[in-house]
């Protein structure tokens, strides 16, 4: 009797398309593994990636807003969740692999840092080595999760996590899905998170995109994601012409007049204060920080290991920890 992988390795040959990727076909792991008996290998990397500290600590990371009142707006974990089921519908309308679809969406952000790209840009400025999220989210996987055994994830879910901003010549479809859901998720719902924020008028919206996409958050994503379904073919992930031009005028809209208010980012040149003194103190200090970083320190250096902590750090963590090392504290004579 075969089993339950070996079935469902048997029934992709049925429902996943010429262009998609094959779990029995995986180029493999870092370090090579028996098969499980019930999950195909995407399978189990997405299993792994759901059950990592780095995946639970994205519920309290900064998607867009630095600390917002209210309980709706997005957190980077939400984000990949939302980018994780675009990508399983179009993957599965397209004839793609869901579970390398869904391994590729769950992981490609786990390398973010606190405070969003605010994060980002400065710990890009701070280490010498410089700082991409990407990077950093192949490098979690790995070299950080476990206790620095990393999930020995399979070749094509690390390489669509390490291209998912820009992509790559030999990208699979699937890797291709993921990337351009990322994009189509977060303009609308950051957009979404800007109206509801007040930041945005949504009778301002361009009427562009009001007339193209549609007037509400679910219209605009369902109007860009069907038409990326009705226009891909022959192995090639596109919108029509009209929908590309939308969608480009939509994205250069988000930067020029969202991600840059001065509303939104009225903070954020806090955070280049916060994490170069946290960077400082733990570079000068690495005993700082938590056993398992001595590692780290030992095989790539005392500012790598640094790099590596405040990077996985969430917001509120990151604000305790600084808080701890540069705040006094409040005290008593007994």
């Amino acid at each position: 009797m075969a089993l339950p992988r070996e079935e469902w390795e048997r029934l992709e040959h049925e429902i996943i398309g010429p262009y998609g990727v094959l779990a029995e076909n995986t180029r493999g792991r870092l370090v090579p593994e028996r098969e499980d008996d019930i999950r195909t290998c995407f399978q189990r990397d997405v299993d792994r990636i759901t059950h990592s500290k780095s995946f639970r600590r994205l519920k309290h990371k900064t998607q867009v807003f630095l600390q917002p009142e209210g309980d709706h707006y997005r957190t980077r974990l939400t984000h990949t969740l939302e980018v994780t089921r675009l990508s399983r519908t179009v993957a599965r309308a397209l004839h793609l692999n869901e579970d390398l679809a869904e391994a590729i969406a769950l992981g490609h952000d786990l390398g973010h840092t606190p405070f969003g790209h605010a994060g980002e840009r400065a710990l890009n400025a701070i280490y010498p080595g410089g700082f991409k999220h990407y990077e950093q989210s192949l490098r979690v996987v790995d070299v950080l999760e476990k206790d620095g055994e990393g999930l020995n994830l399979c070749y094509e879910t690390r390489m669509g996590i390490l291209n998912h901003t820009h992509g790559a010549p030999d990208d699979t479809r699937e890797a291709t899905t993921v990337r351009l859901c990322d994009r189509i998720a977060y303009i609308n719902h950051d957009l979404d998170d800007s109206i509801r924020a007040g930041i945005v008028r949504a009778e301002s919206v361009p009427e562009l995109i009001r007339v193209n996409c549609g007037e509400r958050n679910s219209a605009r994503i369902n109007s860009l994601v069907s038409d990326l379904i009705a226009n891909s073919a022959d192995g090639v992930l596109k919108m029509s012409p009209k929908m590309q031009e939308t969608f480009d005028f939509f994205h250069k809209y988000m930067f020029s007049d969202v991600y840059t208010n001065p509303i939104a980012k009225s903070e954020e040149n806090k955070v280049q204060g916060i994490l170069e003194k946290l960077y400082e103190a733990y570079v000068k200090r690495p005993e700082l920080m938590p056993d398992d970083f001595i590692a780290v320190v030992e095989r790539d250096g005392r500012e790598r290991a640094a790099v590596d902590y405040i990077s996985g750090m969430t917001d509120g963590y990151a604000m305790e920890k600084y808080g701890e090392l540069f705040i006094p504290f409040a005290w008593t004579v007994k």
